[in-house]
């Protein structure tokens, strides 16, 4: 584990002010995140507001890490909860455009953005939002249990209950699409 010694090392060396050590850290972790967000966002430009949020958090909360406790988790936990921010903020934008929109009478029709992320995004869609993050932390970011339970703050178990649930979910709702598409024979064994 010789890279997550390295996270460790630049993060005590950022803490005490080496910002080369910091522009390290962007380069190393900056990709993770950006697909973790990317794996929950609608839109590339939304994943990367809330990447460029996540590192003005952590610069404003370097002083909270612990020298020697994993640096991985500890990025992940602070990215989920920007995340989760910006989820609530736009849940109330959201619902004052509602508001605005009632009153007005006319409803602005919103163009849908397709690609990979869409793409992923839809196939994501069934789950949970807990779920969605959880299969995004270990199969987009390819962390570990281990890692996704300290970044969401949770037991290694709570955490593979949630993801089989997730899997499972994931395989029924493929299972009926491809039934669907296939005028009622599926392909799977």
């Amino acid at each position: 584990m010789h890279a997550d010694s390295d996270l460790e090392t630049l993060m005590a060396l950022y803490q005490q002010g080496d910002f080369a050590a910091a522009a390290a850290l962007i380069d190393r972790i900056g990709p993770q995140l950006h697909r973790f967000f990317s794996a929950q966002s609608a839109s590339r430009a939304d994943a990367d507001d809330l990447l460029q949020d996540t590192w003005l958090r952590i610069h404003r909360v370097r002083h909270t890490y612990r020298p020697g406790e994993p640096a991985l988790p500890w990025f992940y936990a602070i990215a989920r909860h920007v995340r989760v921010d910006h989820y609530r903020k736009s849940m109330r934008t959201l619902a004052g455009e509602r508001e605005l929109e009632a009153m007005s009478g006319t409803a602005a029709a919103t163009p849908a953005e397709f690609g990979p992320a869409h793409d992923l995004d839809a196939l994501l869609a069934p789950l949970s939002e807990s779920q969605r993050e959880i299969v995004a932390m270990l199969k987009v970011s390819g962390m570990s249990l281990e890692e996704v339970a300290r970044a969401t703050s949770s037991t290694v178990g709570a955490v593979k209950q949630k993801a089989h649930r997730a899997y499972e979910k994931l395989r029924k709702t493929l299972t009926v699409h491809a039934i669907g598409s296939r005028g009622g024979r599926s392909g799977l064994s």
